[in-house]
């Protein structure tokens, strides 16, 4: 489990890092002390191929990625799923949807050929891939192999 996690703060946009076993204390932004929203660690948030190498190669925190694209039918289905799993995660993982048809090079750097797709990275590395829509419980096993 990571040791802390990168909030920013909705006023100022300020990065603050927040020790994991203070997430409970209301922190507040370290630059203008505005409460830190710690409503987005239980949401499930976005990805791009921008900004992929920051938010999920780079993330402090486990991340699950859900590789989906608008037109797929099991896509949507593992959605609530997903959200759901968010908040029961909070603080330990992040889960994070990549839209493949907006998104095609991470898509293609990890040969994705099948949506859904969900990888599991941490550390910088993908350590187990899900692929096609799978029951809560095998996600759920996947995800506490992986924090």
């Amino acid at each position: 489990m990571p040791d802390s996690v990168i909030l920013a703060c909705s006023s100022c946009h300020t990065k603050n890092r927040v020790p994991v076993n203070r997430l409970s204390d209301a922190p507040v932004c370290g630059r203008c002390k505005t409460r830190l929203p710690l409503e987005t660690l239980s949401q499930v948030g976005t990805v791009t191929d921008l900004n992929f190498e920051a938010q999920v190669m780079q993330s402090s925190m486990p991340v699950l990625v859900d590789c989906w694209a608008p037109w797929c039918g099991p896509c949507r289905a593992v959605a609530p799923i997903l959200d759901s799993l968010a908040k029961v995660y909070a603080g330990r993982l992040r889960i994070l949807k990549l839209n493949l048809d907006e998104n095609p090079g991470t898509g293609s750097r990890f040969g994705i050929s099948s949506v859904p797709t969900l990888l599991l990275v941490k550390g910088g590395q993908v350590k187990e891939t899900l692929v096609g829509a799978q029951p809560k419980e095998v996600m759920e096993a996947a995800i506490d192999r992986l924090i």
